[in-house]
């Protein structure tokens, strides 16, 4: 873009190209912090076609919690236990959370909420465009639109699936393994009475399934062959039925088909200087146990908050460094179990022997409860360094008592600011982070026990950051806090003394 084109362009401090479930909560997380961030949108409206997310983890939610705004999803849906490895079922009731639970509710509610959140917030949304290029330099980024409109932006986010053309055109790899599986999923109806409910071959899974109407199919088939193309057919729908029904069951009026496969992949690098990746954009995997739209949501709430402080100037750049430091671990193993998940749901002999021996394993307590932490969120800890176990943890929703009366904890997290949160007698001075960092006294008499870990030490103090993990600890001193201070929000203001 010329210098005269770039003088013409809208500005904003960040553009998010995709307004899906990442880029929505990286937009409402990035309003939170009252930066101006426009998203960029190809589609008119949140309409989804097909079949996509069907839900949300318990982490997920306690994160919609964190923000105040978990029970305009919770009244959309229906809450039940939904974690599940390979389709071994994984119950949470007995986790420490006020959200033991999962929430059943299709993509396409999730993205609703999301959005009227999100204009709620006055976000702008660019609809039935999308990035077509970008030019990055030392101080912003020029972003080409589809209809011939320019952005200028500090920074260029891609939430722009898993075919991003964000990461394409930043030159960031994107290893990984090529599929070995293809499925097609639709929605149809059928003459003949489908065979209903699960049915395991040699490759995996298949399904057909009633759809609320109780009358129309939902159907899911593993291909007899590997295919990538991306427009399958009525035809291959009925390839696939006769394949492994031996009948198509009269398929007809098929509303919609799509195609999907195990391919499995993720971004060398979450980060080219001024651009930066969220969600599929950054990882695919399989859909097996439903963590793509979860772990790309809590992408944005991990790079949301970072991101402010560093276009506020109120952290340096390095602060992003922790963004891949700290997701690309998390996104790693998932793109682990769902391969696992994948091999594990073959329908072979010594597999299928295997999926016993697992459904017994997944059975006793201790295994249970690491794999239900894993695949629900509730066990994700950010390597912080050694100490307390709270450290690099989601913080308990505890109820505390305040001066102002009882709160919850996670209501003191809803301005998506960082906490210093004081379980006793105030010990601690914060005076050149107190504009940027609440400084609350609290009471709390009760257990502190953490999902998978179960009881541990109750601390003195706890500083909280805006995406719930915990930044530091004290067990009575406050030895380490302005170091952690100044690694998650920036350098003091003044110099000053911690204790009071």
């Amino acid at each position: 873009m010329h210098d005269e084109s770039a003088r013409r362009a809208t500005k904003h401090a960040v553009v998010i190209a995709g307004g899906g479930p990442t880029g929505l909560m990286l937009a409402a997380e990035l309003a939170l912090a009252r930066v101006d961030v426009a998203i960029v949108e190809r589609r008119e409206s949140q309409a989804v076609a097909g079949a996509r997310a069907g839900g949300l983890h318990a982490r997920t939610i306690e994160v919609l919690d964190q923000r105040g705004v978990a029970e305009r999803f919770l009244s959309q849906g229906k809450v039940m236990q939904v974690a599940g490895y390979a389709l071994i079922p994984l119950d949470i009731s007995d986790f420490p959370t006020r959200h033991n639970y999962g929430l059943a509710l299709a993509q396409e509610g999730i993205e609703r909420v999301l959005a009227a959140w999100v204009e709620e917030l006055e976000v702008p949304i660019l609809r039935g465009v999308e990035v077509t290029g970008f030019v990055q330099d030392d101080t912003g980024v020029d972003v080409e639109l589809s209809d011939g409109r320019s952005l200028r932006a500090s920074y260029l986010v891609g939430c722009d699936g898993g075919r991003s053309l964000i990461r394409k055109h930043a030159g960031i790899d994107f290893p990984g393994w090529d599929p070995s599986m293809s499925y097609l999923i639709a929605e149809a109806s059928m003459t003949a009475e489908p065979a209903w409910g699960i049915r395991r071959d040699a490759r995996g899974v298949n399904g057909l399934g009633k759809l609320d109407d109780g009358k129309r199919v939902r159907i899911l088939l593993n291909e007899p062959h590997v295919v990538q193309s991306d427009a399958p057919t009525e035809g291959d729908l009925r390839d696939a039925l006769i394949a492994l029904y031996g009948t198509d069951f009269g398929v007809h009026n098929v509303t919609w088909i799509s195609r999907f496969t195990d391919t499995t992949r993720q971004a060398a690098s979450y980060r080219e200087r001024r651009v930066l990746l969220a969600g599929d954009a950054a990882h695919v995997h399989p859909p097996n146990g439903g963590q793509g739209l979860n772990i790309g949501v809590q992408d944005a709430v991990n790079l949301g908050w970072k991101l402010a402080q560093v276009v506020h100037g109120t952290s340096p750049e390095s602060l992003l460094d922790t963004y891949q430091q700290e997701r690309h671990p998390i996104a790693a193993r998932v793109l682990e179990n769902t391969m696992a998940q994948t091999a594990l749901m073959r329908g072979d002999d010594r597999t299928m022997a295997l999926h016993k021996r697992m459904t017994e394993l997944l059975a006793m307590d201790e295994p249970r409860k690491r794999y239900a932490g894993m695949m629900s969120g509730l066990d994700v800890h950010y390597d912080l360094g050694a100490g307390h176990p709270l450290l690099g943890r989601r913080m308990p929703d505890l109820d505390v008592v305040t001066p102002e009366g009882p709160r919850r904890v996670f209501t003191l997290l809803h301005e998506a600011r960082p906490v210093l949160l004081e379980l006793g007698e105030r010990a601690l001075a914060i005076a050149p982070w107190e504009d940027r960092v609440r400084h609350i006294d609290a009471r709390y008499a009760g257990a502190w026990e953490l999902p998978v870990l179960g009881a541990v030490s109750a601390p003195t103090a706890v500083l909280i950051r805006p995406d719930g993990y915990v930044a530091w600890v004290s067990e009575g001193t406050d030895h380490g806090l302005r170091d952690a201070l100044t690694t998650w929000f920036g350098p003091p203001a003044a110099r000053t003394v911690i204790m009071a």
